[in-house]
């Protein structure tokens, strides 16, 4: 992977990527997503003129966010972030390139960016960036996000999805960065009102 030598390391994990977000379980959190958030991610460091390490860095975390996705929120992060460190380490990245890694990754836990971390921000807007998808797409997103979580009761799975949504709908701004803004926010807030609508209705 060309991030790995552009921060000093060497070795190729494209296979074990790409193994891993193949899995049969993942509907929504598999290859198709973690490709559009390396797209995504990118185009806006593009636009924020982000130098060429903080880019790298991104590309890392952004391929490995979803490394580990088993439908356990909090541990399927931290497990991601862990599989980062283990494996950029033994490819000779440097320690501080290998912790902004592991602390771009952490960041989905919660979905907010530290004041000011661009890289981080980019992260963040590119992985929510289906929430702005065309009404058809968006309802396939919705319908796979709720097929992972299948064992979950209808009851329970509509009240924390709608706690999500209600979260997220109320950000102002939902997206981090101007350029993610003006690509998303207003397709976005209609789709989340949307789906909450459907959600509540009995």
């Amino acid at each position: 992977m060309s991030a790995v030598r552009a921060l000093g390391g060497d070795g190729d994990v494209a296979a074990d990527l790409a193994a891993r977000y193949a899995e049969p379980h993942r509907r929504y959190h598999d290859t198709a997503h973690v490709l559009a958030v390396l797209r995504d991610s990118a185009a806006l460091a593009a636009e924020l003129r982000l130098p060429p390490e903080e880019r790298a860095v991104l590309t890392l975390a952004a391929a490995a966010h979803d490394v580990v996705y088993d439908g356990r929120p909090g541990e399927d992060e931290r497990r991601s972030a862990e599989w980062a460190v283990s494996w950029l380490r033994r490819a000779g990245v440097s320690a501080g390139h290998v912790s902004r890694v592991e602390e771009l990754v952490l960041a989905t836990l919660t979905h907010a960016a530290p004041d000011g971390d661009l890289t981080a921000q980019a992260l963040l807007d590119a992985d929510l960036a289906i929430l702005a998808a065309g009404e058809a797409t968006y309802d396939r997103y919705r319908t796979a996000v709720r097929a992972e979580y299948a064992p979950i009761s209808t009851e329970l799975w509509r009240a924390g999805r709608s706690a999500v949504l209600a979260d997220l709908l109320a950000r102002e701004p939902l997206y981090a960065t101007a350029a993610a803004r003006a690509r998303w926010e207003a397709a976005a807030k209609v789709n989340l009102a949307r789906e909450l609508a459907w959600l509540r209705t009995p």
